[in-house]
C-alpha cells in the first residue's frame, strides 16, 4: 500500500510539473521548458509535412534568378537598365498582375557610367560646349536608377527592405510609411522585439513603388521558419511585412485603394490574435507573426528562369493576369532557409505560401485561449493516470496509457484539420510516457555492481547501448591498456581566436557547447565511436575500443562526412542569430595503437596513443591549407570500399620519412552522382600529368576543373602550384 501511494504521489508530482510548462510558471525566457516545446515544434513540423495541401496555386509565379539566369545573364545585381526593360516586359508584353520584388534595392547602379561623366562635366571638360550640350541629351539615357524606377510607375509594383537589430545598425535609404501609428498596442500584451536600424531603397524607387514591406524572417530558437511577422515596432510605429504588402495591393486594384490593417485590440493586457485587411481576416500571434501555410516541399509554386523571361521563351498565357514574386534560388544567392518541410527552402516561396494562406484564409492559428484548454487536459489525464495506473497490471497499464495518447493525438489532429487551430501535444504525451515509465520501472533501479561500475568507467566515452551490450558481459572488457587497430578521429573549428573575440564570453560558452553537443551527438549515437577527450574546441574520438567494430574505419569516415554536413546545418542557425559561421576541419586515420586507462597517480583517461594518433591529428591540421572539410589517410581509405574519394596529395607529415597518401571522402558511392565522378576523374588525371611533368596538361584540366567547380579552393591551389613548379628547377627524382 505504502509504495502504491508513493507511485500516485510520483504520477501527480509529473502531472503538476507539465500543467507548470503549460501554464509559463518556469523560470525561463517564455516560462516554458525548451525541451518540451522543441518536441511541440516537431510535432507541429510533422503536422504540416502530413496536411500539406497538394497541387500548385496558379495564382503566382516564382520568377527565379536561379543558375541558369547568373550564366546566362552575368553576376547578380544586375543593371537596373535590364531590369527597367523586365519590368515592363512583364507588364506590356506578359500582364503580369502584379510583380514584388525579395530583393532590396540599397545602392545605385553605376554601370552606365554615369557618375564619371557627370565629373568630367564639372572638372576637365567643364568648358567644351559641345560635351556638355551632348551629355545633356545623352544623359537621361544613362540614368537606370531613373528608368528603373519609372517602369514601376503607377503599377503594382511591391519592394522588400529589411529591419536591423544590432546595436550598431545603420539606417540605409527610405522605408515606406508606418501602417500603424505609434501607441496603437499600448497598455496590451503584444510582444514586439525591438529593431535597431534597416536597410531600405532607393527613395526614388519607394516613391515610384505601389507598396512596400519588411522582409523579416521569425526564426526559432532550432533555427527553423515556421512564422513570419506581419507587422514589426520600428521606434514605436509598425510597418507590414513584404506578404501582407502584396495582399494589400492585390486588394487595393479591386477598390482603387491599398484597405487599412485593422488590428482586433484585445483589451487592456490581453493578447493579439488577428489583423483585419479589407474583408481578410488574418490570424496571428502575441508578436503578430502569422504561421507560414507551407502548401508543399520547396518549388511547390510554379518557378520560372529570370533569363526565359528576358528572353522571351516564355509563352505570354504562363504569365499572364498572375501574381509574379521575383527572388532567388541559386545557392550562391544564400536566400534559403531552414523550414518543417526543407532544410533549404527558397525564401521567396516563403511570402508566396503567406500570400497564399491570407488570401484563401487557410493560416493556422493559435489563439491565447489554448494555455487555459491544455492546462485542463493535463489535469485530467494526468490525475486520471497517476490514480489508476498504480492499480493495474502492466500489461494493462500499458493498454491505458497507449490509449490515452492516442485519443490525444487523434484529437488533435481533428482539430488541426477541420478547425485549423494548432494545439500543443508534446506535454501531453510526455506526462503520459513519464507517468507510464515511472510506474513499469519502479523497483528496477539496483543493477549488479558490476554493470554499475562498468557504466561508471565506460559511460563518459561510449554510447549508452554500448554500455548496456558490455554490461551483458563485463568479463569481457577491461580499461588495462593493450594494442588494437583503430581509426582515429580528430576535429577542430577553424578560426576560433577570431570567433572567442566576436563574441561575449557566455554567448560564445552557448556557442563552443552547441557544437561539441551536436559533433559528439554525431560521434556517439548515430556512429557509436567512443569519445575520447576535448582538448579546447578540438574533439577526439575512436572506434573499434573497448568495443570490437568490424566497420571502424567506415564508421569514421561515415560520421566526418556527417559532422561536415551538421556543421553546416549549425552555422546557417549560428549566423541567424547574427554569430559568426562555424567551419571545422577532420582529420581521419586507421593504424596500430595502444588504448587503455593511462595517466598519472593524479589523473587517469581512458585514450589511445600512438603514431597513427598523430597522423590523424596533423591531417586535421592540414584541411584549411588545401580548402577542404575532410581529410583520410590511405589506410583508412583502404577499409571503406564504398565511399568514394578524391586523392588530395602525397606529403610528407611531421615526424613521417615516408611520404603518406591523403584523400578527401566524398560519399557514399551509392550517392554520388555521374558528374562528380567525372570531375574527380578529371581531377586524378590532373594529378597524374602534374606527377609527371606534363604541367600543359595538367593546367588545362585545372582550368576545366576552375570552371565546373569556382568555388572550389582545391583547384585553385593546385593551379598555382603548377605554375610555380613549370618555372622551377626540380631534382630528379621529385
Amino acid at each position: 500500500m505504502g509504495q502504491q501511494v508513493a507511485r500516485i504521489a510520483a504520477g501527480l508530482a509529473i502531472t503538476l510539473f507539465f500543467i507548470a510548462h503549460a501554464a509559463h510558471w518556469f523560470p525561463t525566457a517564455d516560462g516554458s521548458l525548451e525541451p518540451v516545446s522543441q518536441f511541440d515544434n516537431l510535432i507541429y513540423d510533422s503536422r504540416v509535412r502530413m496536411t500539406m495541401r497538394p497541387g500548385r496555386d496558379e495564382r503566382m509565379v516564382i520568377l527565379d534568378i536561379d543558375e541558369k539566369s547568373l550564366g546566362e545573364i552575368g553576376r547578380w545585381p544586375w543593371s537596373r537598365r535590364q531590369m527597367a526593360e523586365l519590368v515592363d516586359k512583364l507588364f506590356e508584353r506578359y500582364g503580369v498582375g502584379l510583380v514584388a520584388f525579395d530583393v532590396v534595392w540599397a545602392e545605385p547602379d553605376p554601370s552606365s557610367g554615369m557618375a564619371v561623366l557627370d565629373e568630367l562635366s564639372r572638372t576637365q571638360l567643364k568648358e567644351v560646349a559641345a560635351f556638355r550640350s551632348a551629355y545633356e541629351k545623352l544623359r537621361p539615357q544613362l540614368d537606370y536608377d531613373a528608368r528603373f524606377a519609372a517602369s514601376f510607375k503607377g503599377r503594382p509594383v511591391v519592394l522588400g527592405y529589411y529591419f536591423n537589430a544590432e546595436e550598431r545598425a545603420v539606417r540605409v535609404n527610405a522605408i515606406p510609411p508606418p501602417v500603424l501609428p505609434k501607441g496603437t498596442f499600448a497598455g496590451r500584451k503584444v510582444a514586439f522585439p525591438p529593431w535597431k536600424g534597416y536597410t531600405g531603397n532607393l527613395p526614388l524607387y519607394l516613391a515610384n513603388a505601389a507598396g512596400a514591406g519588411h522582409i523579416n524572417p521569425l526564426v526559432d530558437q532550432d533555427g527553423v521558419l515556421r512564422r513570419v511577422p506581419l507587422l514589426l515596432e520600428f521606434e514605436g510605429q509598425y510597418y507590414e511585412s513584404f506578404s501582407l504588402a502584396i495582399v494589400r495591393t492585390l486588394l487595393g486594384r479591386v477598390s482603387g485603394e491599398p484597405p487599412r490593417v485593422e488590428p482586433d485590440l484585445p483589451p487592456q493586457h490581453a493578447d493579439l490574435e488577428r489583423l483585419y485587411v479589407g474583408p481578410l481576416a488574418i490570424p496571428v500571434d502575441r508578436s503578430a507573426a502569422a504561421l507560414v501555410p507551407y502548401r508543399g516541399h520547396k518549388y511547390s509554386f510554379s518557378y520560372v528562369s529570370l533569363a526565359d523571361v528576358m528572353q522571351d521563351r516564355v509563352p505570354v498565357e504562363r504569365l499572364k493576369g498572375k501574381i509574379a514574386l521575383v527572388g532567388a534560388s541559386a545557392p550562391t544567392l544564400q536566400d534559403a532557409r531552414a523550414t518543417p518541410v526543407d532544410a533549404d527552402f527558397p525564401g521567396v516561396e516563403i511570402h508566396a505560401s503567406l500570400v497564399a494562406g491570407m488570401l484563401d484564409g487557410d493560416l493556422k492559428h493559435k489563439p491565447t485561449y489554448i494555455v487555459g484548454f491544455e492546462v485542463l487536459v493535463l489535469a485530467v489525464a494526468g490525475i486520471a493516470l497517476a490514480l489508476l495506473v498504480p492499480r493495474l497490471s502492466a500489461l494493462w497499464a500499458s493498454v491505458i496509457a497507449i490509449a490515452a495518447a492516442a485519443a490525444l493525438v487523434a484529437f488533435n489532429l481533428m482539430v488541426w484539420t477541420h478547425a485549423g487551430l494548432v494545439l500543443p501535444l508534446a506535454a501531453s504525451i510526455l506526462m503520459i510516457a513519464a507517468i507510464y515509465t515511472m510506474n513499469m520501472a519502479y523497483g528496477y533501479f539496483v543493477e549488479s555492481r558490476s554493470k554499475q561500475q562498468l557504466a561508471g568507467r565506460f559511460g563518459e566515452y561510449v554510447p549508452p547501448e554500448l554500455v548496456r551490450k558490455m554490461a551483458q558481459d563485463p568479463g569481457r572488457y577491461s580499461m588495462a591498456p593493450k594494442t588494437a587497430e583503430l581509426s582515429i578521429l580528430f576535429c577542430d573549428v577553424r578560426g576560433f581566436t577570431g570567433i572567442s573575440e566576436t563574441l561575449k564570453p557566455e554567448q560564445l560558452g552557448e556557442y563552443i557547447n552547441a557544437y561539441l553537443s551536436e559533433m559528439s551527438t554525431v560521434i556517439r549515437v548515430q556512429y557509436r565511436g567512443t569519445l575520447d577527450k576535448y582538448i579546447g574546441d578540438a574533439i577526439m574520438a575512436f572506434w573499434n575500443a573497448p568495443v570490437d567494430d568490424a566497420q571502424h574505419a567506415r564508421h569514421a569516415v561515415l560520421a566526418a562526412l556527417d559532422m561536415q554536413r551538421q556543421c553546416e546545418r549549425l552555422s546557417a542557425r549560428f549566423m541567424a542569430r547574427g554569430w559568426p559561421a562555424l567551419t571545422i576541419g577532420i582529420g581521419v586515420n586507421t593504424g596500430s595503437v595502444t588504448v587503455g586507462n593511462m595517466g598519472s597517480m593524479y589523473r587517469r583517461a581512458y585514450t589511445a596513443l600512438g603514431d597513427p594518433v598523430n597522423v590523424a591529428a596533423r591531417l586535421e591540421g592540414r584541411t584549411k591549407s588545401y580548402g577542404v572539410g575532410i581529410l583520410v589517410a590511405e589506410p583508412t581509405r583502404r577499409l571503406v570500399p564504398d565511399v568514394v574519394f578524391r586523392e588530395v596529395d602525397r606529403v610528407r607529415l611531421k615526424g613521417k620519412e615516408e611520404a603518406v597518401t591523403i584523400y578527401e571522402p566524398i560519399g557514399l558511392a551509392s550517392a554520388v552522382s555521374e558528374e562528380t565522378r567525372e570531375e574527380i576523374a578529371l581531377w586524378h588525371a590532373s594529378l597524374r600529368a602534374y606527377r609527371l611533368r606534363d604541367w600543359d596538361a595538367a593546367a588545362a584540366d585545372l582550368v576545366r576543373l576552375a570552371r565546373a567547380a569556382p568555388g572550389c579552393r582545391l583547384y585553385g591551389m593546385a593551379a598555382a602550384n603548377v605554375e610555380e613548379k613549370r618555372h622551377a628547377v626540380l631534382p630528379p627524382d621529385w
